[in-house]
């Protein structure tokens, strides 16, 4: 017994070190191109079709802070695939061919969500939300004049948000398949209505205190639920098919 744990703890040990040593290496690297990280950040805002799409900074640290920032978000999104692996190195020596094939499954899907949702929610959700923000701090009147002028850092902070956002809802049909496979799908139909309270309690938690934020968040993520309880729904009426 005292072996199996000494055993364990080593590779514990093994693999928290080359994580730190990828961490370091990582966030370093994000942080001499943090400038190229940010204008690609920037990249939506940048191309809306107005002339004024500049940025501005009201504080002496705050174009420090930004590149902090933003060099440590960008490594942990770089290093999450590294941390992932490790994960899996770690406990699939432990799970039988069976166990191997559905965790495997499991780990392509969240792959696979995680950079699709990625890429959507970058190339086609940001600029339309970043287009209707800039409408609607511009007026249409001499009367008032509106002028938009972001600031840099809040306009990072509200970009990755919206990035890290859509990277939790990335990962809702995952879990709705480990729960699926693990109560079944009549329990699950049954307990709907908490998944509706997840919906809204994860609205809640990570978007602002604004009523139309969260339901643009929580219709999404419950949609994507229910859009997973039907294709459980479908392949389980196969399997019966096939059965026969």
């Amino acid at each position: 017994m005292n072996f199996v744990l000494k055993t364990i703890l080593e590779e514990v040990r093994i693999r928290v070190f080359w994580i730190l040593i990828c961490f370091s290496f990582t966030w370093f690297t994000c942080y001499w191109f943090s400038e190229e990280f940010i204008f690609l950040l920037a990249k939506p805002f940048l191309t809306l079709p107005y002339l004024d799409s500049s940025f501005i900074c009201t504080q002496l640290t705050e174009a420090l802070s930004t590149y902090v920032t933003t060099s440590l978000i960008s490594c942990f999104y770089f290093l999450f695939p590294f941390l992932s692996y490790q994960i899996w190195c770690f406990l699939m020596p432990s799970c039988y061919e069976e166990q191997r094939k559905k965790y495997n499954k499991l780990f392509y899907l969240s792959g696979f969500c995680f950079f699709l949702f990625f890429f959507v929610t970058f190339i086609w959700i940001v600029p339309n939300v970043w287009h209707f923000l800039y409408k609607l701090s511009t007026t249409s009147t001499n009367l008032l004049i509106i002028k938009l002028q972001p600031k840099i850092f809040d306009y990072i902070m509200l970009t990755v948000r919206i990035l890290f956002i859509s990277s939790i809802c990335s990962q809702v049909p995952v879990l709705v398949i480990c729960l699926l496979e693990s109560k079944g799908v009549k329990t699950f139909i049954k307990n709907r209505r908490f998944f509706i309270v997840f919906s809204l309690f994860t609205a809640a938690l990570f978007t602002p205190p604004d009523i139309w934020c969260q339901i643009v968040v929580c219709l999404p993520i419950y949609l994507i639920i229910e859009l997973t309880i039907f294709y459980a729904l479908i392949i389980q009426v196969y399997k019966r098919q096939l059965a026969l």
